[in-house]
C-alpha cells in the first residue's frame, strides 16, 4: 500500500493562501489557531518554518464567528481540509477583493471547485452562480431572518450585476494585500 500522499489540488489551494497571506503572520492571515496551523504545516507542507507562528483564531470582525459557522455547517464531513478552509475562507472574506483574489487562487473557478469540493451543501445553494462573498452574507442574513435584497427575485434586481457579473482581474499573487490591520483593528471589509 503505498503511502498517504496530500491531494493536489487541495495542496494548490493551501498554497495559494499560504502565498497571499505571506506579508503577515500566518495565523492571522489565514485566521487558524497555532494548532491548525501546525497540522496543516505536517500534512501539507513539513519542515516549513513559515508555519512556526502564533495562531489567528480570534475573530477579526463580527462577522467572521458567523461566516465560520456558516461554513462549518455545509463542511464535508470528517474532512481536516474542510475545518482549516472554512477558517481561512471567513478570515480572507474580509479582504476587499474578489474571495478568489484574496485567496491567492488564479481564478474564480478554482474557488468554486474548493467549495464544490469541501462545501457542497453551499455549492448547491449557489444555484445561479451568486459571487461567493455576497452569497455567503446573503446566507448568513437569510439564518437570522433578515431580507436585505431590494426585488423580490435577483432576475428584477437592478443590482444583479454587482452579485452575478463576472469576477474579472488578476490573481493578487504579485500584488500582497495584507488583512493584517483589519484583523489589529477588529474590524473587516
Amino acid at each position: 500500500m503505498a503511502p498517504w500522499q496530500p491531494d493536489p489540488f487541495d495542496r494548490h489551494v493551501f498554497a495559494c493562501a499560504v502565498a497571499i497571506a505571506g506579508g503577515e503572520p500566518l495565523g492571522i492571515g489565514l485566521g487558524l489557531s497555532a494548532a491548525a496551523l501546525a497540522a496543516l504545516a505536517a500534512r501539507y507542507f513539513p519542515g516549513d518554518a513559515r508555519f512556526n507562528g502564533p495562531g489567528g483564531d480570534a475573530p477579526a470582525a463580527l462577522e467572521e464567528p458567523d461566516l465560520r459557522a456558516l461554513l462549518l455547517d455545509h463542511a464535508r464531513a470528517g474532512s481536516d481540509e474542510a475545518v482549516w478552509l472554512a477558517h481561512i475562507l471567513a478570515r480572507r472574506s474580509l479582504g476587499a477583493n474578489h474571495l478568489w483574489q484574496d485567496l491567492g487562487l488564479p481564478n474564480r473557478a478554482d474557488l468554486s471547485a474548493l467549495i464544490r469540493r469541501h462545501f457542497p451543501g453551499l455549492a448547491a445553494a449557489n444555484r445561479g452562480d451568486m459571487k461567493w462573498k455576497k452569497f455567503f452574507y446573503r446566507e448568513l442574513c437569510r439564518r437570522e431572518g433578515m431580507l436585505i435584497c431590494k426585488a423580490p427575485t435577483c432576475e428584477s434586481c437592478t443590482d444583479f450585476d454587482v452579485c452575478f457579473a463576472a469576477e474579472d482581474g488578476p490573481p493578487l499573487s504579485q500584488i500582497r494585500q495584507p488583512i493584517h490591520s483589519a484583523v489589529a483593528a477588529g474590524a473587516g471589509s
